[in-house]
């Protein structure tokens, strides 16, 4: 094992990819696994790893990105078509055809604001009704038997009167 290990060590190590270790650098280049880590050390693989890990990450998500944009630019490109479209059939054609033409600029409305991140439909409560509908359902009005109210008795018995 009077080997050396060559300066393109840390290449090889990077491209065994997540199955790297320095018992296989060492077989590789047949030296000992402890010269391997002094090297490793010495040369700082930990910290040249991670930062091509996290350099490789940075591109993947900006081309991640720039592919999404590119999806929303040409969905919502369609989508123009389509609206005129269905603006266009609801000028020319009578009314049943015009209704056509309407579900079509419905659906296209939707879609655009779903593409932008708008709410498609209209279905959220108030903060009033929110809280309203909080307190409902976490608090329980315990009742004392001083002030239970006759008018109140839905003919059910209370779990006290059952025997």
């Amino acid at each position: 094992m009077s080997n050396r290990i060559p300066p393109d060590a840390f290449e090889h190590y990077v491209s065994l990819g997540p199955e790297r270790t320095h018992a296989k650098i060492a077989e590789e280049y047949d030296v000992s696994v402890r010269a391997v880590s002094k090297c490793a050390s010495r040369e700082n693989w930990t910290e040249r790893l991670e930062k091509i890990d996290r350099d490789s990450r940075e591109r993947t998500d900006k081309r991640l990105g720039e592919t999404l944009d590119d999806i929303r630019v040409r969905h919502l490109k369609t989508l123009r078509v389509m609206n005129a479209r269905a603006v266009e059939a609801l000028k020319q054609y009578p009314l049943s055809s015009a209704m056509e033409a309407m579900k079509a600029a419905e659906v296209v409305i939707k879609l655009e604001r779903l593409i932008i991140g708008e709410p498609t439909e209209r279905n959220a409560m108030s903060v009033e009704e929110v809280t309203r509908e909080e307190i409902r359902s976490l608090l329980v009005v315990v009742g004392d038997d001083e002030g239970h109210d006759e008018s109140e008795d839905d003919g059910e018995p209370d779990d006290e009167e059952v025997e």
